[in-house]
């Protein structure tokens, strides 16, 4: 399937190889969007560090309010911001040595901003851009394949 091409992507592959990612806009509330990518890695055996600027604990694991005061380091950071902070959260990513960025893509704009990819191209660091990571995890299920499916090749 077209999707496939997707996780043969160096950035993606960077990515997924990751095993302790901090998940930046780590929403408390139990239905949103982030608390399911959470899941969905966790249940990949991946350690997500929430990312909330207000939270402290998040279902009981501990959450930092930005990728920078994250201890022990993290080695990726999943980016759900709007536009207007991903500069300022990709900034805070990049100064604390995280080199594995993605921004992410559903069904509006995404994360990503030209400020924000300009930064990363300064700093050395390809991003994963224009995907839903559910578009590429194993074992995701068919609506999110077809949603990258019908993507094409993008990010």
């Amino acid at each position: 399937m077209r999707y496939m091409r997707f996780a043969m992507k160096p950035p993606v592959q960077e990515f997924l190889s990751s095993r302790r990612i901090a998940l930046v806009g780590f929403s408390r509330n139990p239905k949103d969007f982030s608390r399911m990518l959470d899941a969905q890695f966790r249940a990949r055996g991946y350690e997500v560090v929430p990312v909330h600027p207000e939270a402290t604990e998040v279902d009981g694991r501990r959450a930092f309010p930005r990728v920078g005061a994250i201890d022990p380091a993290v080695e990726a950071a999943l980016l759900l911001v709007p536009p207007a902070q991903a500069e300022a959260v990709v900034r805070d990513c990049l100064d604390a040595g995280v080199r594995r960025v993605w921004f992410h893509r559903g069904g509006g704009k995404g994360s990503a901003t030209p400020e924000a990819l300009a930064l990363c191209a300064a700093r050395g660091v390809t991003p994963v851009q224009g995907l839903c990571p559910m578009m590429v995890l194993p074992g995701a299920s068919w609506p999110h394949r077809l949603h990258g499916w019908f993507r094409g090749d993008g990010g």
